[in-house]
């Protein structure tokens, strides 16, 4: 009892040492076992992956291979890391012939892509940088048409990964989303997504999943990183500043679109069985006696462009990936106009918000969905863009959808989350 009292009289004594040493042991422990759990998680995806490497392959069958474009300045250069320890054991357990290409430096995805031989899956370890400069290569081929039909596979790695909500389940934990994201390329379930081509005067297209921003918004998004020292409050903030040196941050444009395209009907998953011998010589005699007279095209109507002239904080563009499985009748891009009537407290509320989610669009925003449009804006002060988190020089440029182009690897559990959630 005595030994007991004078730990604790020592323990009252040095309360500040005593508080100290319980922070870090606390910390430690917390640590060790995030640790302990991050390796549980790699255990089972390992056990997992090793059960599709135990099967056997026919005598006709070949070993799949796997391109991977990988960039290791993503996370700030932790991604080649997070590959090497959560993504490429699952890929070697599961008998993936993988071949792992790395980037150098911005912009070198797409050159690669251009030399990309045929493969069976192409796989994107990386953030949304990395996956919009591969699509943009990979469409950009001259024979694209063969090479878009490729499965791909996303691994998010990088410091923004908008695309993989869609795609597998909505998780904290860094290390189950990669291991959930790279099993689900291995158990090949695909998705179609569409894709935003985006075409100025001079440029070749660049190519996006999720969407354009120009606007207001945008630009104080873009600034928030400098204001670091305020800590939670560097968002409010920098909106704030913004109107001291600027307000109202309204952009000009006009805007010119086709109204979306009747989306065709859904091919039948089994093929129909082929007709017997008999009946198909009587169907070829009676093509060549009496051949079908091709009735003349019928007159196209020419196309009604609306046009319009907009005043807005910010305009976005953006496709329907957010919820691919949503069955819709039309083949559309969504033209998202915020209003330019807020104040600068609803201003500072909206791009909080929108920092967070940059394509969700307030409630007062007017939504039109189109197949095709043009953006004209004026030639001095226009800005940025940002497309797929990504920033360019904004221009005149037209932008078409080209519904389901790709096909990505997804979750099953996330593609019937988003089945019910419609």
């Amino acid at each position: 009892m005595a030994r007991v009292m004078k730990v604790l009289r020592t323990l009252r004594n040095h309360w500040k040492k005593s508080t100290f040493a319980v922070c870090v042991l606390s910390y430690g422990g917390h640590w060790l076992y995030g640790k302990h759990c991050d390796n549980v998680l790699r255990k089972e995806a390992c056990q997992e992956a090793r059960e599709f490497g135990r099967k056997l392959i026919g005598p006709q069958e070949e070993v799949k291979k796997a391109t991977v474009i990988l960039n290791p300045a993503a996370s700030r250069g932790k991604a080649n890391s997070l590959f090497e320890k959560n993504a490429a054991p699952i890929l070697h357990l599961a008998g993936v012939e993988i071949k792992v290409v790395k980037t150098d430096y911005e912009g070198q995805a797409k050159k690669l892509m251009e030399l990309m031989e045929q493969t069976d899956m192409l796989i994107v370890a990386g953030g949304d940088g990395t996956l919009q400069e591969v699509i943009t290569g990979l469409l950009r081929r001259t024979d694209e048409e063969a090479f878009s039909k490729t499965p791909i596979g996303f691994i998010p790695l990088g410091s923004h990964n908008s695309l993989s909500q869609s795609l597998h389940l909505v998780t904290d934990n860094r290390v189950k989303c990669i291991t959930s994201a790279t099993l689900s390329i291995l158990k090949g379930e695909t998705l179609p997504l569409d894709v935003l081509q985006i075409k100025g005067d001079k440029e070749q297209p660049v190519f996006a999943l999720l969407g354009l921003r120009w606007g207001s918004f945008r630009d104080v998004a873009s600034s928030i990183s400098k204001y670091w020292y305020l800590g939670p409050l560097k968002t409010q903030a920098a909106h704030w500043f913004s109107t001291l040196w600027e307000w109202p941050q309204t952009r000009h444009a006009s805007l010119a679109y086709l109204p979306p395209v009747p989306r065709p009907p859904d091919l039948p998953a089994e093929k129909l069985s082929r007709p017997n011998l008999l009946y198909r010589i009587y169907r070829r005699l009676q093509n060549y006696w009496n051949p079908p007279v091709e009735e003349p095209p019928a007159d196209e109507e020419p196309a009604h462009w609306e046009e319009k002239q907009i005043s807005t904080l910010e305009l976005t563009i953006y496709t329907h990936n957010r919820n691919p499985v949503k069955r819709r009748p039309d083949d559309s891009l969504v033209l998202s106009v915020e209003p330019d009537t807020v104040g600068i407290g609803q201003f500072i509320r909206d791009g909080t918000k929108k920092a967070e989610e940059p394509l969700v669009c307030t409630d007062n925003a007017v939504q039109t969905e189109a197949s095709v449009c043009h953006l004209n804006l004026p030639r001095e002060g226009a800005g940025f863009y940002d497309i797929d988190n990504e920033e360019f020089e904004a221009m005149p440029v037209e932008v078409r959808l080209l519904p389901r182009k790709l096909r990505f690897f997804c979750s099953k559990e996330r593609k019937e989350e988003l089945a019910h959630a419609n």
